[in-house]
């Protein structure tokens, strides 16, 4: 596993937490990371991950057409 030591601004407002789930929504927004392995980096279960992702601005659902295709097809 990766350590990062990042140096903010004080002007930059952000908890440890918010900032982990900003970069595990990054990350899994980019399919770097699977829902489990960014909830894991975050110290969340899979399902408060998922639910708490829309308030960093961010949805569980993919922007891929295909995706949406394959989901509906496996509904």
């Amino acid at each position: 596993m990766k350590r990062i030591t990042l140096e903010l601004p004080d002007s930059i407002d952000l908890s440890d937490f918010d900032l982990k789930m900003i970069l595990a929504c990054q990350l899994y927004h980019q399919a770097k990371l699977s829902s489990g392995q960014a909830a894991g980096l975050v110290g969340l279960s899979k399902r408060e991950f998922l639910e708490l992702m829309g308030k960093y601005g961010y949805s569980i659902f993919s922007d891929s057409i295909e995706d949406l295709r394959k989901d509906i097809a496996h509904a």
